[in-house]
């Protein structure tokens, strides 16, 4: 798994028939401290994230292994919305008071 930050959303109007019904955010990659640290990618949502949220999400065939994405065409799915992060016995994030960094 990875971890990265929704910072948008793709609407696509024409898709595959596969791909219906799917919502697609962009999420970019971050470390422990909330820095963006990679390139934007394409993922579908399989747990109802919104921008701005820190999120875990999974790529290539480990993608498709959702209920939402199993034997999808998808690359990247979000699978997990970050409630705490604790790193020896150190909180580094907390939903409930936090801002990821961007």
């Amino acid at each position: 798994m990875l971890m990265g930050q929704v910072v948008g959303t793709v609407v696509s109007t024409r898709k595959e028939q596969e791909l219906e019904g799917i919502t697609l955010l962009l999420v970019r990659g971050v470390d422990l401290d909330g820095k963006l640290t990679s390139a934007v990618i394409v993922a579908a949502d399989a747990v109802g994230a919104g921008v701005g949220e820190l999120v875990l999400y999974a790529a290539g065939s480990s993608a498709r292994q959702t209920e939402l994405t199993r034997n999808k065409p998808v690359d990247h799915v979000v699978m997990a919305i970050v409630d705490e992060i604790t790193v020896q016995g150190k909180s580094r994030f907390k939903k409930s008071d936090a801002s990821v960094a961007g």
